[in-house]
């Protein structure tokens, strides 16, 4: 089965390249274009796309009039909004994401229409294959397959023994106060964010270091408006500061966000280029695994919505000296990656619902309970 994609942006050009790259896909159908939002729509419901790549900035009518249409009108299909690199494209894609968007993409500027292909095509697989999966997941719940006619063994070997695993590290957890929040997440994860955040106290008493996957510029925009949300203060992180109690450090998109030791020996958040981890920068396993060499035992760790498996190499370290691990559960996660990936390798300590981690950081924060 294939995926039906239509494309929604001004440019005839990158309409065109786009469209290209999206049959270099496999699985995908590109069954239409539209020049701008009102064509979109008409388009959208005489054509039932599976997914709209959609432009946030076009005249007549604008991506975000779109979604807003798009969730007035009851219609399901997942959008992927298409955005400049810049601070307004930014904060343009962050309120789409808010009104229901999956993810986001960026236009390539400045190459030749190969490169801007291949850009593309590399972007744009792994998101695809999460919306299939995401529908496939719809399907199979709407129309659940017939119940097996014996019985199920009650627990899998292999669930007992990541059950095992999992109550072994629980035991060698220490019960000491953590002294920082380190959170990971990608797709989904502004929307995620903005829920989260919100919830967790003023005056936690601890910094929170956050790697969000998302390009420079865009993650200014965040800290921005997660800050106006917030209680606590949310702020892109500087390279050689010393993170504070009751502060959020967000890792400037396309940097990498580490801890060192300062020479009192206290933390430090230093800003680099190193190479891309997962192929994410920043990525989730280089600050875990910094927390974990240079401050063992001395966090609570948050693992989000998110494709793929960041993360869960940087959770195996900080395992081995107690760190508290929590995982965002399935039913909440735009996508089910991340998380499952930490899960399955017996990583973490407890599975929650969104709207139940903050109090956990909080507990376990405030009391030093596990």
């Amino acid at each position: 089965m294939s995926l039906r994609v239509l494309v929604v942006d001004d440019a005839v050009f990158f309409r065109r390249v786009l469209s290209d790259a999206l049959l270099a896909v496999p699985g995908v159908e590109v069954v239409g274009n539209a020049a701008n939002g009102r064509l979109a729509l008409q388009k959208i419901r005489d054509l039932r796309p599976d997914l709209v790549t959609l432009d946030i900035e076009m005249p007549e009518m604008d991506g975000l009039a779109v979604l807003d249409e798009l969730r007035r009108a009851g219609m399901s299909v997942e959008v992927i909004v298409v955005s400049a690199v810049s601070r307004r494209g930014g904060e343009l894609t962050l309120r789409a994401l808010a009104k229901g968007a999956f993810d986001f993409l960026i236009k390539p500027e400045g190459t030749s229409p190969e490169q801007s292909r291949e850009f593309l095509v590399r972007e744009l697989t792994p998101k695809i294959r999460a919306i299939a999966n995401r529908l496939e997941i719809r399907s199979i719940l709407r129309n659940p397959p017939p119940a097996p006619l014996a019985p199920t063994p009650a627990r899998a070997p292999a669930a007992a023994a990541l059950e095992g695993i999992t109550g072994r590290m629980q035991r060698l957890s220490g019960l000491a106060k953590p002294e920082m929040v380190l959170i990971g997440v990608s797709t989904g994860g502004p929307v995620a964010l903005g829920r989260l955040l919100p919830a967790i106290p003023a005056d936690i008493g601890v910094p929170i270091l956050i790697v969000q996957h998302m390009p420079a510029v865009f993650t200014q925009a965040l800290a921005d408006d997660l800050n106006s949300k917030c209680a606590l203060s949310v702020r892109e992180a500087v390279h050689q500061e010393s993170p504070q109690p009751n502060v959020a450090y967000i890792a400037p998109g396309g940097r990498q966000m580490r801890l060192a030791h300062s020479p009192d020996g206290k933390p430090l958040i230093h800003i680099t280029d190193d190479p891309p981890e997962n192929n994410c920068k920043p990525a989730v396993d280089y600050l875990f695994r910094s927390a974990a060499s240079c401050f063992p035992g001395r966090s609570v760790a948050v693992i989000l919505t998110g494709m793929g498996s960041d993360g869960t190499l940087g959770l195996r370290l900080l395992k081995r000296h107690g760190c508290f691990v929590i995982a965002q559960d399935e039913s909440s996660s735009v996508i089910y990656g991340m998380p499952r990936s930490a899960v399955d390798a017996g990583v973490t300590d407890t599975i929650l619902p969104l709207d139940a981690i903050a109090s956990r950081i909080t507990s376990a924060v405030k009391r030093g309970q596990r």
